[in-house]
């Protein structure tokens, strides 16, 4: 059964205003071999690789759902020159104007990146930190080569020849629309309606829609939910009334997928949860995505009900399942969760729990609750919300 206990939506489906495609064409690539194997490290449902630049060592995210970014710091360390500012979107609709650069140099393994547009952004905020984030490799860099990804073994495949890769025993083929930082856009049809949805690598969901897409009285097996579970390039979404469902069948490319389990939120989105049952191959040349299934996730939902992230150091309830007589309420703050302090946490100790709940793998809970001025205990049983 699929344990839902937070969920981290990253710098998913970053846009550009006013921007022409020029910038997000720039650069080059060399490769080694003809197919090259790069280091990838797959961890809290996220995609990282090694990035060497200047023989420095750097962790960024592979994230099909952004442009190439690099964080403040190395702009600063590497005397980057500033192309020009312009406004951008993280997902959570959050805009920012930001400095956009050109990178003389990135090697990840046997590829050598030269001269890519990227974006600076700000990677120490909130949450954002405490995934030690350097950067992403963006989709318009990955757009240079054909990709091949298997989460379930941590491979990342690159080559300049799609031909290196078999993709007939591929049973899955989805069609997109690149956008103009690359981004690849598939369309589904879902209740007699056809959507738009970001394949994104940096949403570590498996399928999200906008709630401007579903009509709630047409939804079976359903949970309704309020608050947020989404943290994006700037920040944290506000709180907002959705649902957690399952479709009886949702068509992409060639495929009718059955039983999918889908979420509402502010974007379109697909990602990690659904493309870890796959190996899956990016082809931006020919506009597609080919599909292998490994494995079938199971689309029953349990959870403990809620979510929570860390606010200066204390854990804040900020998403709740809405069920009858459900104790927790959006703003209730966590002191503690079976006897561990979750309070006046240092960054490193609030980050360490962050990243590894101490909720993981538990069928009970017992928190310690303060709400107002008012401290009372409250126990927990994991329950199957859809089976």
């Amino acid at each position: 059964m699929q344990k839902i206990l937070y969920s981290l939506f990253l710098f998913s489906a970053v846009t550009i205003f006013g921007q022409s495609k020029k910038f997000f064409e720039k650069g080059e690539v060399q490769i080694l071999h003809p197919v090259e194997k790069v280091n990838l490290r797959f961890e809290n449902n996220l995609p990282f690789v090694k990035v060497s630049i200047n023989g420095k060592f750097y962790n960024f995210l592979f994230d099909t759902g952004a442009p190439t970014v690099v964080s403040q710091t190395i702009y600063e360390e590497l005397n980057l020159k500033k192309k020009y500012k312009k406004s951008i979107k993280d997902s959570d609709e959050k805009v920012q104007q930001q400095i956009f650069t050109e990178l003389p140099e990135m090697k990840i393994d046997g590829l050598i990146f030269k001269n890519v547009g990227a974006i600076v952004l700000d990677l120490n905020s909130a949450e954002l930190g405490c995934l030690k984030v350097d950067g992403i490799i963006g989709a318009n860099q990955m757009a240079k080569l054909f990709w091949k990804i298997n989460y379930s073994e941590n491979l990342l495949e690159a080559s300049n020849d799609i031909y290196a890769f078999n993709t007939k025993d591929y049973e899955v083929v989805i069609p997109f629309e690149s956008q103009p930082q690359k981004t690849p856009v598939i369309n589904i049809s879902l209740l007699n309606k056809d959507i738009k949805l970001t394949f994104d690598t940096g949403f570590s969901g498996r399928l999200e829609i906008s709630g401007d897409n579903i009509d709630p009285k047409t939804l079976q097996h359903v949970v309704k939910t309020f608050g947020t579970r989404t943290t994006g390039a700037f920040g944290t979404a506000m709180p907002a009334p959705g649902y957690i469902f399952r479709a009886d069948s949702v068509k992409m490319g060639n495929t009718m997928f059955q039983k999918e389990r889908m979420a509402t939120g502010k974007t379109d989105l697909i990602g990690n949860e659904f493309f870890k049952d796959f190996i899956f191959i990016l082809d931006w040349k020919n506009n597609r995505i080919y599909m292998k299934r490994i494995i079938t996730s199971p689309s029953t939902l349990e959870s403990f009900g809620f979510s929570y992230r860390f606010v200066n150091g204390n854990a804040m309830v900020t998403f709740i399942f809405e069920d009858e007589n459900f104790p927790l309420k959006i703003g209730d703050a966590i002191l503690s969760i079976d006897g561990i302090k979750l309070e006046n946490l240092d960054k490193d100790t609030a980050c360490h729990y962050f990243i590894n709940r101490v909720e993981k793998d538990q069928n009970t809970l017992n928190l310690k609750i303060k709400r107002g001025g008012e401290t009372f205990e409250v126990k927990l049983d994991k329950k199957v919300y859809l089976e």
